[in-house]
């Protein structure tokens, strides 16, 4: 297991003009980590970014573990063909820069859809972006993520109907509290599906704080330091390499202290629970 950062850890310094993709590069190549995620949404002009891109993740020695991009299969028939090809370039992209995975989500529940549309149109498309994935030997990852694809269950009930070697599972140890899904039993459940993982943690919201999550019984959360929340990633960890998983582990900060030195800290405190493992 290696490790990476996504880059979804500095987004406040994206969203704020602070930094960009070569920026994110050249800082991780400070860190302990071996590579980097990319994300579809911090582009400001792709073509012309690449090559810049490319000769940063060079001279830093860093590998691209994953590119992830958002998509919403949840969605008139337009739209979810669009959704395809967001994946399919998100594929072309992966080839790119040489990842063996995309990062994909299923999409958020509507109000005036019912949850089996929902449902088939997220396996519709992703059986055909699959498809596409297949061709270039890319495999899609699909990340446990909101109320239609956020429990182990649903995720692993999503994969066997796809039916696709090339559609496997991020794992984002952070996510199964926000769907009141124990963590330890989920990444026990999801680890012989893993082809990526997001090493993220939360903590039970404090008064004062400025931003947090809610979790569908109604407690908040707050994202935090990996390894100073409610994950036991030791156990994530252990679980996921008895299921022989070879693949990235992601940083994915998203707590409300500075994005470097928290990204920093979670990557010191990944890199010391895989040392006693």
């Amino acid at each position: 297991m290696k490790i990476c950062v996504s880059m979804w850890s500095l987004h406040r310094e994206f969203f704020q003009g602070r930094m960009d993709v070569v920026d994110f590069i050249k800082w991780t190549g400070t860190t302990a980590a071996e590579g980097v995620e990319l994300l579809d949404v911090f582009w400001k002009d792709q073509a012309r970014e690449i090559p810049a891109v490319k000769a940063a993740l060079a001279e830093a020695n860093l590998t691209v573990g994953c590119y992830a991009v958002s998509n919403n299969f949840v969605t008139d028939a337009a739209a979810r063909a669009e959704q395809v090809e967001i994946i399919r370039r998100g594929v072309d992209m992966a080839v790119e820069f040489g990842a063996p995975v995309v990062r994909v989500f299923a999409g958020d529940l509507a109000e005036d859809i019912s949850f089996d549309d929902a449902r088939q149109w997220i396996i519709d498309g992703l059986r055909e972006a699959a498809a596409y994935a297949a061709e270039h030997r890319i495999t899609l990852s699909l990340e446990n993520h909101g109320k239609l694809a956020g429990r182990s269950d649903q995720i692993i009930g999503i994969l066997k109907d796809v039916g696709s070697d090339y559609l496997k599972a991020t794992v984002d140890l952070g996510n199964f509290l926000l769907v009141d899904e124990d963590p330890a039993a989920a990444v026990t459940n999801l680890a012989p599906y893993a082809a990526h993982v997001h090493f993220k943690d939360f903590r039970p919201y404090r008064e004062g704080d400025s931003q947090s999550y809610q979790a569908l019984s109604g407690q908040r959360f707050v994202g935090t330091i990996a390894g100073e929340g409610g994950v036991d990633l030791k156990h994530a960890l252990t679980e996921l390499k008895a299921a022989s998983y070879q693949g990235w582990l992601s940083v994915e900060f998203e707590g409300l202290e500075d994005e470097k030195l928290g990204t920093i800290q979670s990557v010191n405190n990944l890199v010391d629970t895989l040392e006693v493992l």
